[in-house]
């Protein structure tokens, strides 16, 4: 049976030393953040996921969801009493508007609970995650009546949200949608179409779910510019709020999946269902992309919680099981503990360690750079000055597809070393580890593949305001870079970020150069270049972390050992991931001519 400790300490020490929480208490929000208070919501979090979603994680996704004939659908044992926990105890208010009922606290704060959340049980922590990114399009776009109809039960957690693009024929490609919203006299819609792959579609977990719906409208352009958003709930809502008659909206089945069972993933069939339109008139995919920027940072915390909690389990398997001699020495040079001992437990053996510290040394790396990521959510709306706003919103947009694409296919890659550790047993149920390897293939999949992450910073990131953000996010390295030279101590790590930072700029000039006159190239060096970009992102938040560390210890901190594992950790990815860059940046300047050579009948 797996297990899962939330890592509140390192947490902790990110907040703390490596994003300086407490540098921005001035703003709105961040005063409340005070380190008693996270420190209270971490400890609390991790007890709430570690207690109540962990120990119906792998139940869950050997029952999965049932679809009864009523297209009704009930979510497996356990999960309906953990979310009126969850609702009670107010986890997903977190970082909502006080004017809903949310506690306004920064979105930093929240996206550390909602690692726990999903590492503890990612099906579950599926259904208040797609209803926070609802909230954030109606908030964006939706107009006052709307707000006061249904934030305040959304943020609640009373009722729960959607979203709907997805349809059999088209995925990405949403100018190819065929749902058709028809304007009714009474200033409503009548949506009628079929959408795909909805997570949290139907469910028995809240009273209402608030769809949002993209749709045509009768004589809009056949495109992705006649796209518009609609509010659809699955109960039609009174002036007052209460509920209504049931809407022509209807589960039509629930998909069968590689993971994520507990999650009830609905194909959704919408018979002239009463709609509402949010927004303007088409302008929904501006609407829906904030919902969708809003999941792929989200898709990111996924790719790392799955990840550490595959990591976890494999380091406790490997101090405990024993098969095979170590070759003579251990850790730290010193002999191995039981010399007449027929076998050692495995974690003596180099091959295993190194499964071991690659995923310790992404795990820690990607949680800083996700709660940096996160904090610039929170500046690119409350930070002083509006040059402060415009700087944090370039960086993280320019970040967002780095977040999700390779976070997910790092943590992917980590619960599958995880696994190995395990040998034969990773691949039987009740060891839990084949569970968090499917559940981590679908973060490469939804809310934009990664190959779309790669082509959306190629194509679209770097150029963007004439490489305005790029610009800042060079510079920034630079910086640190700088500064970190100055001591003798971390002059390798720099020295390797730097030479890395060296490999992602010259892999910029070769796709300007090369890119735009011959657009296969860019699509063939997309993904290495996402990769190549997230080692050195990575990389600077190891830098980061090494020098908060050594100030850690030269303050006389008490956990020397916490942060001594730091410091090998930050060596060990300085070592062995950091002159990856080399061979990223060469794989992209290779070009598309061999990948495109091939005729397509030749597959």
């Amino acid at each position: 049976m797996p297990t899962y400790r939330a890592p509140v300490k390192d947490t902790q020490f990110v907040l703390d030393a490596v994003v300086g929480l407490n540098n921005f208490s001035n703003l709105p929000g961040f005063a409340e953040a005070t380190p008693d208070t996270v420190a209270a919501i971490l400890e609390e979090g991790a007890k709430f996921c570690e207690n109540v979603l962990a120990p119906i994680n792998l139940s869950g996704d050997q029952e999965g969801c049932t679809r009864h004939d009523d297209a009704s659908v009930t979510t497996p044992a356990g999960f309906k009493a953990a979310y009126d926990a969850f609702v009670e105890a107010g986890w997903g208010t977190l970082a909502a508007d006080p004017a809903y009922g949310g506690q306004g606290l920064p979105h930093v704060v929240a996206t550390a609970i909602a690692e726990y959340l999903s590492s503890a049980n990612m099906a579950f922590s599926m259904y208040p995650g797609l209803n926070e990114g609802a909230q954030a399009a109606i908030t964006a776009v939706g107009s006052d009546a709307q707000k006061r109809i249904y934030l305040p039960r959304m943020v609640e957690g009373r009722w729960t949200g959607t979203m709907n693009l997805t349809e059999p024929q088209c995925g990405t490609d949403l100018g190819l949608i065929r749902t058709r919203a028809e304007p009714q006299a009474d200033g409503t819609y009548k949506i009628t179409g079929t959408k795909i792959f909805i997570s949290a579609g139907e469910h028995d977990l809240s009273d209402n779910i608030i769809h949002l719906v993209l749709a045509k409208t009768t004589g809009a352009p056949d495109s992705v510019k006649g796209i518009s958003l609609f509010i659809v709930p699955k109960f039609l809502v009174e002036a007052d709020g209460s509920l209504g008659a049931r809407n022509a909206v209807k589960c039509g089945s629930i998909e069968h999946k590689m993971g994520i069972h507990a999650n009830a993933t609905c194909v959704m069939n919408y018979d002239g269902a009463t709609g509402y339109l949010i927004g303007e008139e088409m302008k929904g995919l501006r609407a829906m992309f904030i919902m969708m920027n809003a999941a792929r940072l989200g898709v990111g915390v996924q790719g790392l919680a799955q990840g550490e909690v595959a990591y976890q389990n494999a380091a406790i398997y490997a101090r405990d099981r024993v098969q095979g001699k170590a070759l003579g020495i251990v850790a730290n040079a010193e002999p191995i503990p039981e010399p007449a001992s027929k076998a050692d437990p495995i974690i003596v053996h180099a091959d295993v360690r190194r499964m071991l510290m690659d995923g310790r040394a992404f795990n820690e790396g990607a949680r800083a750079l996700i709660l940096w990521g996160a904090l610039h959510v929170d500046l690119a709306h409350q930070a002083a000055t509006a040059d402060e706003r415009q700087v944090a919103d370039d960086l993280i947009g320019l970040l967002t597809p780095v977040i999700k694409g390779y976070c997910t296919d790092q943590g992917y890659a980590v619960a599958t070393s995880a696994q190995q550790v395990y040998g034969g047993h990773g691949y039987i149920t009740e060891w839990g580890m084949e569970q968090f390897v499917r559940d981590a293939r679908i973060a490469q999949i939804y809310e934009g593949t990664n190959g779309i992450q790669a082509m959306d910073l190629v194509g679209r990131k770097l150029g963007m305001n004439g490489g305005r953000a790029l610009r800042a996010w060079l510079a920034l390295l630079a910086q640190d870079i700088a500064d970190a030279k100055g001591d003798e101590r971390l002059a390798a790590l720099a020295g390797g970020l730097e030479k890395a930072t060296g490999e992602l700029q010259a892999a910029t000039m070769w796709l300007m150069q090369n890119g735009l006159a011959k657009p296969d190239n860019a699509g063939a060096a997309a993904t290495a270049y996402l990769h190549l970009m997230g080692i050195v992102a990575l990389g600077r938040m190891w830098l980061v972390m090494a020098k908060a560390s050594h100030a850690a210890l030269d303050a006389g901190a008490g956990d020397r050992a916490f942060y001594d594992a730091k410091l090998i950790t930050a060596r060990y990815f300085a070592e062995r991931f950091l002159p990856d860059a080399g061979a990223l940046r060469r794989k992209l300047e290779a070009g598309a001519e061999a990948l495109m050579a091939l005729p397509a009948e030749a597959f």
